[in-house]
């Protein structure tokens, strides 16, 4: 049985559609899987079982990207195909079943518009997220026994769904000091290396013996590897907030300038928070993501620290 999985280049949308690589992979145990993805993501999918070869979308010039990936597969003869980029170098694929997502998009979350694609819409597979034991090795180095941990994530990939360092300060100092929700807890902060200006001054605030730094140090299976050491994770819209969720732990995603109806974290302990504003009152009508300044200010911390405080309780009672 050999499958060929065609993903996502954007680590967030990849991660969404790992559910249903999982359910292929349950479905068929012992298949041989070939993904292709972008660069970014690529290294979510290197301990999937029965991986023969991750091919690398590098966008070139030309859409010649697809080209290579079509020299890369052509020849040989796929069981199952599954194209989540519509790319028409699928169609030629000498396949015995074949599934396409189209333009036409059904209703719901992004997770269930992925799951109609094989027709999985009533029950659609959560992301997953599998990791190496070696990666688990590094995590334990990273993130060492000791008091819990707050994972953070203070970036995105555009600054108008970013929430202020100064907010997620206060946040923090509320949620680990007495009376929070993880009293003494260490502070694990997360972004990639070219986000570190804008994590500077949240990374600075935290103390010494309770901050761990790891904005820009690991590639993705070490940061799922970390987060899965986490007690609670919080941050904006984005990859980071997906891998969380998809790791499980309760994952608190702060929403203003995207829609939480398509891209809250997925999961029974995911929950999206929204400014005051809503997404139509937010969202400027000649919006520009390279220099939009942050569109989140309408979203308090006292409105922050009341979910998560909600979020722990729902994990606790879920746990007993």
């Amino acid at each position: 049985m050999k499958i060929l999985f065609i993903t996502s280049t954007r680590v967030g949308d990849a991660i969404l559609s790992s559910g249903l690589l999982a359910h292929l992979i349950g479905e068929h145990p012992g298949a041989r899987v070939t993904i292709a993805c972008g660069p970014a993501a690529a290294p979510l999918f290197r301990a999937v079982p029965g991986l023969e070869r991750i091919i690398v979308l590098d966008k070139m010039l030309f859409s010649l990207h697809w080209m290579a990936m079509w020299v890369g597969v052509v020849a040989s003869f796929w069981d199952i195909v599954v194209d989540l980029r519509n790319t028409p170098m699928s169609y030629p694929l000498a396949a015995k079943k074949r599934f396409r997502i189209t333009r036409k998009k059904p209703p719901g979350h992004r997770v269930e518009q992925l799951a109609a694609v094989m027709e999985l819409g009533d029950q659609p597979p959560a992301p997953r997220v599998w990791i190496s034991d070696a990666a688990r090795d590094r995590a334990k180095i990273l993130i060492p026994a000791g008091p819990p941990v707050l994972a953070i994530g203070p970036t995105a990939n555009w600054s108008a769904k970013t929430w202020r360092p100064e907010y997620f300060v206060d946040l923090i100092g509320r949620l680990t000091g007495p009376g929070g929700i993880l009293p003494g807890a260490r502070i694990a902060v997360f972004g990639r290396d070219d986000e570190r200006p804008l994590a500077l001054r949240l990374i600075d605030s935290i103390p010494e013996d309770r901050r761990i730094d790891l904005v820009g140090q690991l590639e993705l299976m070490d940061v799922s590897a970390c987060l899965e050491r986490a007690q609670f994770y919080i941050g904006n819209d984005s990859g980071l907030m997906h891998l969380a969720a998809a790791v499980g732990i309760p994952t608190l995603g702060l929403f203003g300038p995207s829609l939480e109806e398509l891209y809250a974290p997925w999961g029974p302990l995911g929950v999206a928070v929204r400014a005051d504003k809503s997404f139509d009152e937010i969202f400027p009508e000649n919006f520009d993501h390279r220099d939009t300044d942050s569109l989140m200010d309408s979203l308090t911390v006292d409105t922050v620290e009341a979910a998560a405080r909600d979020l722990w309780r729902q994990a606790a009672e879920d746990a007993a």
